[in-house]
C-alpha cells in the first residue's frame, strides 16, 4: 500500500538484488540459549579491521545494502565487513518471547564477536534497535571498549525509550496488548493471520516511512517486505522492549572511543532529538542530522551514512589506516 505514493518515478534500483551479494561468505552461529543467528561476511578475515553492522527492529541484514556495496569499493581488502540478522529476525532463528529484550541483543553480538571476530580492532555500527544493540553490549561487556572496539556508529537510534516519540503514541494502543498475549498463546497461528499483521505493521510502516517522496519504489517496497515478514511475535516482543529500554549507562562507555550518530531531520521513530542527545553525551562523537530523511536514511540517503562512517574508520584508526587506505587507492588507479 506505501509503494503506490512512489510508482510514478523513474527507478535505478528497479533490477537491484538487495539479499545476495557476491562474494559474501554464510555462517550460522548459535548463541548460548540455542538461537541460530544467521551472518554474512565480505572481506578478507585477516584484515587489519573488522566492521560489524547490527540492523534495526523489523529489518535484517539486507537493510545494510547500500552501506556494504559503497563501504566494499572504498576499503577494499582493508576492512572485513560482518553483518547478522538478530534473533527473530530474517534468517535466523525465532526463540523464546522471553528472550526479545536489549539486554539479550547485547549478548547475541558478543556471541557473533566471538566467533567470528576473536581477535582484531573493531568498529561497530548499529540502525535503530541495531544501535541499541550496541548500546546494550557496551553496558555489559564495557572493557572491550578503548581496547577491542575502537569506534560505534549509531543510526537513527535512542539511548532510552521511545514512549514520547510518534512511535510511543502508537504503542500506547490497548489493541497491542491483546495482540501480544495472542502472540505468545499462538506464535505461529497469529503470525499466519495476514489482517492481524498489516494492522500492527501498517502504523510502524507510515512512521517509518521516507520524509522525501523521491525515494526508488524498489527501496520502499523492499523496506516494505522486510517488515511484513517480520514474525508478529518478535514484533509485539521488541516493540515492547523499545518502550522500556534505557541504556544511558552504557552512554559513559561509548564515550571513550570515536562514535559517529546520524539521524534524518524527520525521524518519526528515533527523532533528532534522540540523537542531538546522545552526541552531546559522547566526547568523541560526531553529530550528522540527515536534512529530508526519515527513520530508514540508511537507504534513502545512504552518501551522508556512508560518508560518515568513511570518516569514523579514519578517526578510529589514525595513521595505520590513512596509510592503508592511500595504498589501496594507488593500486585502483594503477589498475584503472
Amino acid at each position: 500500500p506505501y509503494t503506490t505514493l512512489f510508482r510514478s518515478l523513474d527507478d535505478p534500483f528497479a533490477n537491484e538484488n538487495f539479499e545476495t551479494l557476491d562474494g559474501d561468505r554464510s555462517y550460522v552461529v548459535t548463541t548460548p540459549d540455542g538461537v541460530p543467528l544467521a551472518v554474512r561476511e565480505v572481506g578478507p578475515s585477516d584484515a587489519p579491521l573488522t566492521v560489524v553492522f547490527a540492523h534495526g527492529f523489523c529489518l535484517r541484514m539486507g537493510a545494510f545494502h547500500f552501506q556494504r556495496m559503497r563501504l566494499s569499493d572504498e576499503w577494499g581488502p582493508q576492512v572485513r565487513m560482518i553483518f547478522y540478522d538478530q534473533r527473530g529476525h530474517g534468517q535466523s532463528g525465532e526463540a523464546p518471547p522471553e528472550s526479545y529484550t536489549l539486554t539479550h541483543l547485547g549478548m547475541d553480538l558478543e556471541t557473533v564477536l566471538q566467533v567470528i571476530a576473536p581477535r582484531g580492532p573493531i568498529v561497530l555500527v548499529g540502525h535503530s534497535m541495531g544501535g541499541m544493540t550496541v548500546l546494550s553490549h557496551a553496558r555489559q561487556y564495557p572493557h572491550h571498549y578503548g581496547n577491542r572496539i575502537v569506534g560505534a556508529a549509531l543510526i537513527s537510534s535512542a539511548a532510552e525509550g521511545v514512549a514520547k516519540s510518534p512511535l510511543g503514541e502508537i504503542l500506547n494502543n490497548p489493541a497491542l496488548d491483546a495482540v501480544r498475549r495472542a502472540a505468545r498463546r499462538a506464535p505461529k497461528l497469529v503470525h499466519r493471520g495476514r489482517n492481524v499483521g498489516r494492522s500492527v505493521i501498517g502504523p510502524i510502516l507510515r512512521a517509518a516511512s521516507y520524509a522525501d517522496m523521491n525515494v526508488s519504489p524498489s527501496i520502499v517496497a523492499f523496506s516494505e517486505k522486510m517488515m511484513l515478514d517480520t514474525p508478529i511475535p518478535t514484533v509485539m516482543e521488541f516493540l515492547h522492549a523499545l518502550e522500556v529500554h534505557d541504556e544511558t549507562a552504557a552512554l559513559p562507555t561509548l564515550a571513550k572511543i570515536p562514535t559517529l550518530v546520524v539521524c534524518g531531520d524527520h525521524d518519526l521513530v528515533t527523532p533528532d532529538e534522540y540523537s542531538r542527545k546522545m552526541s552531546h553525551a559522547l566526547r568523541q562523537s560526531e553529530l550528522t542530522i540527515v536534512s529530508r530523511s526519515g527513520h530508514l536514511v540508511l537507504l534513502s540517503k545512504p552518501d551522508p551514512v556512508n560518508d560518515g562512517l568513511v570518516r569514523l574508520v579514519k578517526r578510529a584508526m589514525p595513521g595505520r589506516f590513512a596509510a592503508l587506505s592511500q595504498r589501496w587507492r594507488d593500486r585502483i588507479l594503477r589498475r584503472d
